[in-house]
């Protein structure tokens, strides 16, 4: 199953060198006059053939072989793969083993073949088709109805001339009706039509029944080359843990672009979804990159945008909404607190995760450690990190300029414990400490004063470069999903196939958990264990 799940691009390859080798093959031997044709921008002829040729050759074997393929043997060894996620996208479009790969291709290459066969083929034909076969099959596949049911009702004959999305998703719940390419004129010819696909056309439409996620996880971008990492903008890309790849660079200026669109207009967008449970998570993105959250200016439009996605949540019925990284800083927003007290009457849980985040770090620190150096100590992290190895008799350095800070936070502390708080204001005084927790960015400079052997736990967004080849770096606090997640078909960030990072899994906990108290603000120590049994009982593991 993962190997299909990473290989989601096969579709797309395939047509590539099937298409190189039929216009190489075809330019010497089988059409002279092939060159004439692609300098041709427009011919109407060949629209006309290719039009008649994909009625009447792709529609129906695609038809026939689409309901083989849901019998016996044939289902479980070549199609069972492509029913995987209930829940359709445009990435599932091409999803497929080479034998539905194949399929689609011919019902895809055969109309354009046959116009060029018959010396009518053009430029145009060969995206114009492109591009339409394309949009129709991810526009079935995009769970977004975009045809009104009261085009259908004007003319009736419409919908067996073209599919929508609650068609498609009927196919796919229900596996014995509804198996046509684009035109549910040949479901109806072959006595497959499900009755119910224009009722239900209609009530999506028009938002009846409409299942809430019972999860979000509010996402924000990192940096301009990330951006390109989401799944539905490079899915070989999105399939794999992201890295700043050279074959990324020549789409840095359009990322840009879009970077200047969507800071101008855009709101929250949904990115991608996946089933835990039987429960419906999804992930909703802030349209700002991680450079906006540090402008001042910019500070009152990405709470609104924040505000906005909590509020929709919220009428939606959503339940629990856990922030990432920087949606939830504590100079932006108090760690959510900003919407909690704004708005007291919310039915959704907002959610930092940073519990099970102090939880991972804290459970990665070996057991025979004595004492360890914190940098970013007075954050929220950093405070509950301190209170929590005090109380087990671990001194903690704490790198801090405000002794102010420092002494309210060891005033927290219980007085039996307090002496194990040491405030530093250098980097010199962890020269001989082997445990380092970063919670701050460190420069090569900084890390030099790490004596050799030294590991760096990271809290830090975006975390540190490992300039060191004579220490160890950690990866930003993490855990794997439990086994049950499906539909999951894309990487977060730098992370692993399955593995989320660690506030994004303490949502999950609190939802699973049906805690009803907001955990926004200052984290509570005395809950970090109980966070970190629950996630371990849901099969959340260490990564």
């Amino acid at each position: 199953m993962a190997s299909y799940l990473h290989k989601r691009d096969n579709f797309l390859l395939l047509q590539t060198l099937i298409g190189a080798t039929v216009l190489s093959s075809s330019a010497r031997l089988l059409l002279p006059g092939l060159k004439q044709q692609l300098l041709c921008m427009w011919d109407p002829r060949g629209w006309a053939i290719a039009m008649l040729l994909h009625v009447a050759f792709s529609e129906p074997v695609f038809y026939w072989a689409h309901r083989a393929l849901h019998r016996g043997p044939l289902f479980s060894h070549y199609h069972a793969a492509h029913h995987f996620s209930h829940v359709t996208t445009p990435l599932t479009a091409g999803f497929g083993t080479p034998v539905e790969c194949l399929l689609l291709t011919l019902a895809m290459g055969v109309p354009l073949a046959g116009a060029f066969l018959m010396g009518a083929g053009s430029v145009g034909l060969v995206y114009g088709h492109t591009i339409a076969f394309d949009y129709l099959r991810s526009m079935g596949y995009s769970n977004v109805e975009v045809i009104s049911p009261r085009v259908f009702q004007a003319f009736p004959p419409l919908r067996y001339l073209v599919y929508t999305p609650s068609y498609l998703s009927l196919h796919h719940r229900e596996k014995h009706s509804n198996f046509c390419l684009f035109m549910p004129l040949f479901d109806l010819l072959g006595g497959t039509l499900n009755h119910k696909s224009w009722q239900v056309q209609k009530d999506v439409y028009l938002g009846k029944d409409e299942k809430a996620p019972d999860f979000v996880f509010l996402a924000h971008v990192v940096d301009m080359m990330a951006s390109m990492h989401v799944p539905f903008v490079l899915r070989s890309c999105s399939s794999t843990p992201f890295n700043n790849h050279l074959v990324l660079l020549p789409f840095w200026p359009v990322a840009f672009a879009f970077m200047l669109l969507m800071w101008c207009c855009s709101k929250t967008f949904l990115v991608s979804s996946y089933c835990l449970y039987g429960n419906l998570h999804q992930m909703w993105t802030v349209p700002r990159y991680g450079f906006q959250y540090f402008i001042p200016a910019a500070k009152k439009g990405i709470n609104q945008q924040i505000e906005l996605a909590i509020l929709r949540a919220d009428r939606m019925g959503v339940r629990v909404l856990s922030l990432a990284a920087l949606n939830k800083n504590e100079a932006l927003n108090g760690g959510g607190t900003l919407f909690v007290n704004k708005h007291p009457d919310l039915r959704v849980r907002v959610v930092h995760g940073n519990t099970l985040t102090a939880a991972v770090i804290l459970n990665e620190i070996p057991s025979n450690v004595k004492d360890v150096f914190l940098t970013g100590a007075t954050s929220k992290l950093g405070r509950a990190i301190a209170l929590y190895l005090c109380r087990k008799k671990i001194r903690v350095l704490m790198l801090t300029m405000s002794s102010e800070r420092f002494l309210k936070i060891q005033g927290e502390a219980p007085a039996e414990f307090q002496q194990h708080l040491v405030q530093v204001t250098k980097y010199q005084a962890a020269q001989n400490c082997k445990t380092w927790l970063v919670g701050k960015w460190l420069s090569p400079r900084e890390q030099r004063w790490a004596p050799a052997g030294t590991h760096f736990h990271q809290f830090v967004v975006p975390p540190i470069i490992g300039f060191r080849r004579d220490c160890t770096y950690g990866k930003l606090a993490a855990m794997r999903l439990p086994k049950d997640v499906q539909g999951l078909g894309y990487c977060e960030y730098t992370m692993e196939r399955g593995v989320v990072h660690a506030c994004h899994a303490g949502g999950v906990v609190h939802f699973l958990e049906g805690w009803e108290h907001h955990e926004v603000g200052a984290i509570d120590v005395g809950r970090i264990d109980v966070v970190w049994k629950a996630a371990l009982k849901h099969g959340f593991t260490p990564v």
